[in-house]
């Protein structure tokens, strides 16, 4: 069996009039906030599929979705991770498991994580258990902790045959 793993990172700004949109899910910022992007934004999402594709250097999102591309304005990046999954599935490999941290002083993820992972893993094609989301502050330091912005760490492991 061979093994390959990936590793994604994203970051989007805060900005007013904005969905904040994580995992799928929408969040409500205590400051009304939201993610800004060519897409829905969504930097936890957008780190799972750079992770994906950098597992078998397939390049990153921005290649694959420019966001000079007006089709790709305002897309639910869910959708955009199943196009990421398919495209790993026809290079012969399946996903083993992901894992990402979310980066972000506010709002508070703890309550949304299950409905992110199963939101995730179902876009997939995976269980739950195959989806691992953490969340953490940067203890006020840096733009996340400015909250001038939201970042996102992932890993991802391929298997094939």
């Amino acid at each position: 069996m061979q093994l390959r793993i990936g590793n994604g990172y994203d970051i989007h700004r805060l900005v007013p009039g904005r969905p904040l949109i994580l995992g799928g899910q929408r969040l409500e910022h205590p400051t009304g906030l939201g993610l800004d992007g060519h897409s829905d934004a969504d930097v936890l999402v957008h780190a799972i599929m750079d992770a994906l594709l950098g597992a078998l250097s397939l390049g990153d999102i921005g290649r694959h979705f420019p966001p000079e591309d007006p089709r790709w304005k305002g897309a639910d990046s869910l959708e955009l991770l199943e196009q990421v999954v398919a495209l790993v599935r026809e290079q012969g490999w399946s996903v083993g498991n992901v894992d990402a941290v979310v980066v972000a002083e506010r709002p508070r993820l703890r309550p949304h994580i299950e409905a992110m992972r199963a939101a995730i893993a179902r876009r997939m094609g995976l269980s739950p258990e195959q989806v691992g989301v953490k969340a953490t502050t940067n203890e006020r330091l840096g733009p996340t902790g400015r909250e001038e912005g939201i970042a996102c760490h992932a890993v991802a492991l391929l298997l094939q045959p």
